[in-house]
């Protein structure tokens, strides 16, 4: 059974041992050359830039002076509180914890570092081991969930060693491959292979283009650089394949050239910005190029403009083929968010369309891609949300740039669940991610409707929620406030 990305993405956040990863290309200029007798000289030069990422991460299981109280008080009883008082001082709320252990890399000899997001996320007290094992208290400057990356930064007394980014694009499929990593917690080891291909999707996110590589990555290997023989990075791992959690051969990267640009934004800005049209598309298969006159599959079809979105006020219709984009071809579908996310906002782009079996090309001004949580407030506010209230969670309408950014299909139907209230029990029920697609057999479609429902149905205490989990249709039992 083949793992996909998104879990073992999360997995290799909380399984990975400490350890790091770094990966050489037998490859130069002039193309790649003959396997060499030794990796050791490169191994050698590389790995002091290399770090380890720890962090405690609270655990979502709390025990709290109002778990299981021994007496049941009616409701509102004086003798309630005082009970909940004298147990809150006789017994503080506790928290588990776990610990984050991944790779990351220097790229600034003063102290930035990069690593994965998932490394990273909801984690404290972030601690970085050096090759040398000095351990520095590390802070984020900033992470991008859709890409997997993050930004840390170091103080040290002195300069560290760092590498540099290269030009992902020079490495060639079949080029040597050299990873060197300490999987397992079994120390340092060296692994040798090839890449095996470039332009992977793997359904983690609208933005894939991985490398993928065969060298062994392992848990504790997630965050760690991937290097040309220059010494230059040109990749950064992040997740595997594998039914096991183990290593199987197939293992992907982020290419060097798409996180030069996410790393430049996380800098800067501490988040990263990106263009939106205001499209949902989907692929052009053999049929369609044949029934709209194209001589071959190519483009991304636009199947729903959003109202007032920059393609709107272009006049860009449904039904119409994206061909190219800022004169950059569109050979695949995924081609296109891809290049709009790249796009600076408010830059105007030339878009080619294909319509009525005739090429058009109209220009248009790229808007900038609301975070999620700004677009489900918006529409929460303006359709009068109280899903929130009784549910304990933030919800949002399936909105094409929401489909766009979590790569939902567009017959997948229901309300998305953005996030959950913390501390809520019932958040052990519903989870961020999760698409409610009915509540007590009754088909949603609006954070309205839901809301609705559950306040027309909660009064027997809890209501029955259908929701698509990763792919899977699962019924759950939500308390309702």
């Amino acid at each position: 059974m083949v793992t996909n990305a998104v879990s073992t993405s999360a997995r290799l956040g909380r399984r990975a041992s400490a350890g790091v990863l770094l990966a050489f290309a037998w490859t130069g200029l002039a193309g790649a050359g003959p396997m060499p007798e030794s990796f050791a000289g490169l191994a050698e030069k590389a790995i002091p830039s290399v770090v380890t990422v720890t962090g405690a991460k609270l655990s979502e299981n709390r025990v709290t002076a109002q778990d299981n109280p021994p007496f049941d008080f009616p409701k509102g009883s004086p003798f309630g509180e005082l009970f909940r008082q004298f147990r809150e001082r006789q017994m503080p709320e506790r928290e588990s914890s776990g610990v984050s252990l991944g790779s990351g890399f220097i790229i600034d000899a003063a102290g930035y570092i990069v690593t994965n997001n998932h490394v990273i996320d909801g984690a404290r007290d972030i601690q970085v081991k050096l090759a040398d094992r000095r351990e520095l208290r590390a802070r984020v400057v900033g992470a991008d969930a859709h890409t997997d990356l993050a930004l840390l930064k170091v103080e040290a007394p002195d300069a560290l060693p760092a590498v540099e980014f290269g030009d992902s694009d020079t490495i060639k499929i079949g080029d040597w491959v050299m990873a060197v990593g300490n999987p397992f917690g079994l120390g340092g080891t060296v692994t040798v292979g090839v890449l095996s291909a470039r332009g992977r999707d793997i359904k983690s996110g609208p933005y894939d283009d991985f490398l993928q590589i065969d060298a062994s990555i392992n848990p504790g290997n997630s965050g760690g650089p991937t290097f040309a023989t220059d010494g230059k990075v040109i990749g950064v791992n992040t997740a595997i394949f594998s039914p096991s959690g183990g290593n199987i051969g197939i293992g992907f990267a982020v290419p060097s050239n798409q996180a030069k640009q996410v790393i430049a934004e996380l800098r800067v800005r501490g988040q990263v910005e990106r263009g939106w049209l205001g499209v949902s598309i989907q692929p052009v298969t053999l049929e369609i190029a044949r029934a709209v006159g194209l001589d071959r599959p190519a483009g991304a079809l636009v199947a729903q403009i959003v109202a007032n979105s920059p393609a709107a006020m272009a006049d860009m219709r449904a039904g119409d083929i994206v061909l190219s984009f800022a004169g950059d071809k569109i050979s695949d579908t995924r081609d296109l968010p891809r290049l709009v996310a790249r796009a600076e906002p408010g830059s105007k782009a030339a878009v080619e369309l294909w319509r009525d079996k005739t090429r058009h090309t109209i220009e248009l001004q790229v808007a900038k891609l609301a975070p999620p949580d700004k677009v489900a407030a918006d529409d929460n506010a303006a359709a009068g949300n109280g899903a929130a209230k009784y549910l304990g969670a933030r919800l949002s309408a399936l909105t094409p740039a929401l489909r766009q950014q979590f790569s939902i299909k567009d017959g997948v139907t229901g309300v998305l669940v953005l996030a959950v209230e913390s501390g809520d029990p019932r958040r052990e029920a519903l989870r961020p991610g999760d698409i409610i697609q009915t509540i007590n057999g009754t088909s949603v479609t609006t954070p309205v409707e839901v809301g609705r429902l559950v306040a027309g149905d909660g009064r027997r205490g809890a209501v029955l929620v259908q929701v698509l989990r990763a792919g899977e249709r699962l019924f759950l039992g939500v308390p309702v406030a």
